[in-house]
């Protein structure tokens, strides 16, 4: 499959595309599909370069997303989002790892024990 050309879709069509994303992973998850998952998340970070090359750091344009109903869309947006928001990227982490929804609240869990022990570093 082509991929699109970031650089001429708008911020929206990119938090669009992002949250779309994150729902196959979520699927690929669900259904152990671990080598489809590993391969869309360069499509993730190809976004989240994006949104931070561009003007200002759209980065932020991820915040609406850390309340979505999928907990994959809350996840990754909590983490592209953590060096432009990190008192709300930081509760979105919280409270997945408090609704005990695997395999995204141990990831919540391991990046918030990281940024307590400062061994993560925001980019």
């Amino acid at each position: 499959m082509k991929r699109p050309n970031l650089a001429s879709m708008s911020v929206a069509q990119l938090v669009e595309r992002f949250s779309a994303i994150c729902i196959e992973q979520y699927k690929y998850l669900r259904h152990d599909e671990i080598e489809r998952y590993n391969q869309s998340f360069d499509d993730l970070v190809a976004i989240k370069d994006e949104l931070k090359a561009r003007p200002g750091d759209q980065r932020n344009a991820l915040l609406p997303l850390l309340g979505h109903q999928n907990p994959q869309v809350r996840l990754k947006a909590a983490l592209y989002s953590l060096a432009v928001a990190p008192v709300a990227a930081r509760r979105a982490l919280e409270v997945l790892r408090e609704d005990n929804e695997f395999p995204q609240a141990a990831y919540a869990h391991q990046t918030l024990t990281a940024l307590d022990e400062g061994a993560s570093r925001l980019s």
